[in-house]
């Protein structure tokens, strides 16, 4: 009898243990269920897709409150499309990555909401000035940084030291070298398909910016034509070529036809993936003109759409909040070529490591203290592809930059009134 009271008693206690771990695992799965949804589209493919999907789940596994679910829509200009058939069927998710440029059609066409009410300004404060620049659109935060990358200069270093050659640090530098390297069949310097970039860093450090105040802008004053001038002069000379149908400049520098190239940091992984065989190169920050320094910094943003409920406007916004701490950030840029999104990010000791053991990547770094980013306006995308035709002529057709910005600056009134409708 007594044996039988041991038995029915251990059988109740384990019958109350199994009620409770059972009850305990309804409210786990009742608590994530009520987790707050936050869909989330991006362009974001291959290795970097993966790390991305390695971020969202770090941050689902770091509070209980919000569930990240990323959705990879292929590349940045799919996202776009998608971003733009959404909107017109009412589907758009939570948040999406994008170009920051788009920032002023998405409020024209009334689809985002500024992050104002849920990031303060101290949360940005450790931001990179042109990244923290960048976002503010009417005065507004309509747009967080997230995948950032610098302009810099590659050098093939076996080329360097046999022509006796020194990194350059001037255009002037660069202008003076290429000149020698003619004489050998060596190209100076390779541009990507067009020099549109390089010339918007030119005309900046002129003091004349290319992308200065929208459609109110110069573009045939003294000073902007000389810093064009700049490139296409050598391009005219034979010094400099640009891509064309090859697209970007580091096929030629490959193929060891060119001495430098003027690319972005972010593809920094394709080439080293891609470096032939004995080939050794090295980055810098891109050379100086009339004294400054400057750096064109580019990527993409993420944005976050009005159909969102408030509760997913506070899981959106800790999500970036999540993405942009240092931790965050150093890890992204060390697992996919972008760069730090913050300034103290520079002093970590990890990060420090990490540039010991990778230093072409420090140039873009080092870079981040002059970068800029053009001020985002209604029109700057068509802009931009206006601006892209006048170069391409420079470089097809061998257009003088007089003749070319004269011409850009007579559409540049037609344009920007066709924004007024």
């Amino acid at each position: 009898m007594k044996h039988l009271r041991q038995f029915l008693f251990a059988s109740l206690l384990a019958f109350l243990a199994l009620a409770t771990l059972s009850a305990c695992s309804s409210q786990q799965a009742g608590s994530s269920t009520k987790r707050v949804t936050i869909t989330f589209w991006h362009g974001m493919t291959d290795s970097r897709k993966t790390e991305l999907n390695h971020l969202i789940r770090t941050f689902n596994n770091s509070q209980t409150t919000y569930k990240v679910i990323g959705s990879s829509q292929g590349n940045i200009v799919n996202v776009q499309q998608k971003i733009t058939a959404a909107a017109k069927s009412k589907t758009l998710p939570t948040i999406a990555q994008t170009v920051y440029t788009n920032v002023p059609d998405y409020v024209r066409g009334d689809i985002i909401t500024p992050f104002d009410p849920y990031i303060k300004k101290n949360d940005l404060s450790d931001l990179h000035t042109a990244f923290r620049q960048s976002i503010n659109y009417q005065g507004k935060a309509y747009s967080m940084p997230f995948s950032r990358s610098a302009r810099i200069l590659f050098y093939n270093k076996t080329l360097l030291k046999k022509e006796g050659l020194k990194v350059p640090t001037t255009w002037a530098d660069i202008q003076k070298d290429g000149l020698q390297l003619k004489s050998k069949g060596i190209t100076a310097m390779a541009f990507d398909q067009n020099f549109v970039t390089e010339a918007d860093g030119l005309t900046r450090q002129a003091g004349s910016p290319l992308f200065g105040n929208g459609f109110d802008v110069n573009l045939t004053n003294k000073k902007s034509l000389a810093a064009i001038h700049v490139i296409w002069d050598m391009l005219q000379n034979g010094t400099a070529t640009t891509a064309g149908t090859d697209g970007y400049g580091s096929v030629a520098f490959f193929k060891g036809k060119t001495l430098f190239y003027s690319g972005s940091s972010a593809g920094i992984s394709t080439m080293q993936a891609s470096t032939p065989k004995g080939m050794r190169w090295g980055t810098a920050t891109l050379p100086s003109y009339q004294g400054q320094k400057v750096s064109s910094n580019s990527g993409n943003d993420i944005v976050m759409f009005k159909s969102a409920s408030k509760a997913q406007r506070k899981g959106a916004a800790a999500f970036v909040k999540f993405l942009m701490s240092q931790k965050q950030t150093i890890k992204w840029a060390e697992k996919t070529g972008y760069v730090p999104l913050t300034k103290s990010a520079k002093s970590n000791a990890g990060y420090q490591q990490f540039l010991a053991k990778n230093p072409t990547a420090k140039a873009a770094e080092n870079s981040l203290s002059f970068g800029f980013q053009d001020k985002p306006f209604l029109g700057y995308n068509q802009y931009l592809v206006a601006v892209g035709k006048s170069f391409d002529e420079m470089t097809a057709n061998h257009v003088t930059p007089e003749k070319a910005m004269t011409q850009l600056q007579k559409q540049l009134p037609k344009m920007a009134k066709e924004q007024q409708k």
